[in-house]
């Protein structure tokens, strides 16, 4: 394995990698390789901090199970009884909108806004992935707790994070990213450049979660036995809440998370690209398996295609 993985970051010019193997609902293997900063020529390191980018929202959908486990708010209720989006009081259609809809993509809402925000379609009705969305479940949730970002970033430590053994995961700006942070890149012309540090100083639960592979693959582990959640809203999070006509990687979606069926069982998964930080999750629940892994590249694709048929027939390529 080490040698395939070297060969991969090798061959794909990759800054860095942080990855972890599941498999019997224990991590069995996890490494790091290459740079987190290529200039300074600082090693990735076990506690090196990665963009999670969209792997942000599986995480965040768990958060808001315990949540409706709590009472906190009710997946059905309309989100505008809580708190109004005053972007959308213009079209009455949004007062459908719930959670079960936004960690289900369902809403209606583009991924992100491109001047005014509008909806697609009628709330419910079809399947449109949307980061937009998660913000306004966030700020709904920031207004039922009474709590700041920065304060909600601690309450999701307090409730996901520590419970689940995840020793560095903040979906808020802290000095221990700042710190421990890998730098992005993007590969121009066969280099990798860095790009600026975008702090994303806000509680982005679409794309802000910033941890890496040991830490994401206990939550993993965790969500894959159920725990911390009741019996009735594990079974929601991993239930066909709708179908995905047009993707090829997905036949439908749960709550926070994507599903396919293949010979091997259901897969669950999820990808994400913050373009200079991309990453990509694969589990099997019932047989207690999967990987994680972050790049500070846009190159977590290409690595994707060549570790999924390791982890679905066991041979290396």
């Amino acid at each position: 394995m080490n040698r395939f993985l070297q060969r991969q970051v090798d061959s794909l010019n990759m800054p860095g990698l942080s990855i972890a193997f599941i498999n019997n609902g224990k991590i069995v293997y996890s490494n790091e390789y290459g740079y987190a900063d290529i200039e300074n020529k600082i090693k990735v390191k076990s506690n090196t901090i990665f963009e999670a980018a969209s792997l942000s929202k599986t995480a965040f959908a768990y958060f808001i199970l315990k949540l409706a486990d709590k009472g906190i708010l009710n997946l059905d209720t309309p989100l505008y009884t809580y708190l109004r989006n005053k972007d959308l009081e213009y079209d009455e259609r949004y007062k459908l909108i719930t959670a079960r809809m936004v960690l289900s993509h369902t809403t209606g809402m583009p991924n992100w806004r491109q001047g005014n925000l509008e909806l697609k379609f009628t709330p419910g009705t079809e399947f449109s992935y949307s980061g937009e969305a998660y913000q306004y479940l966030v700020a709904v949730v920031g207004h039922l707790m009474n709590k700041t970002p920065k304060e909600l970033d601690q309450e999701f430590y307090n409730q996901v994070g520590k419970p689940l053994k995840m020793k560095h995961a903040y979906y808020y700006w802290n000095d221990y990213i700042s710190e421990h942070r890998a730098a992005g890149y993007k590969e121009d012309k066969g280099v990798n450049k860095k790009q600026e540090i975008n702090k994303m100083e806000d509680f982005g639960a679409a794309g802000s979660l910033r941890t890496n592979a040991i830490d994401y693959a206990n939550f993993m582990i965790g969500i894959m036995n159920g725990k911390g959640l009741s019996k009735n809203m594990i079974k929601e999070m991993f239930k066909e809440q709708t179908k995905v006509p047009d993707w090829k990687s997905t036949d439908a979606w749960g709550l926070g998370i994507s599903m396919k069926k293949t010979k091997y069982g259901m897969r669950y998964m999820h990808s994400g690209d913050n373009g200079d930080f991309t990453a990509y999750f694969i589990m099997n629940r019932e047989k207690k398996a999967g990987f994680i892994f972050l790049t500070n590249c846009e190159k977590a694709r290409a690595l994707f295609q060549k570790l999924e048929p390791y982890f679905i027939e066991g041979s290396i390529n």
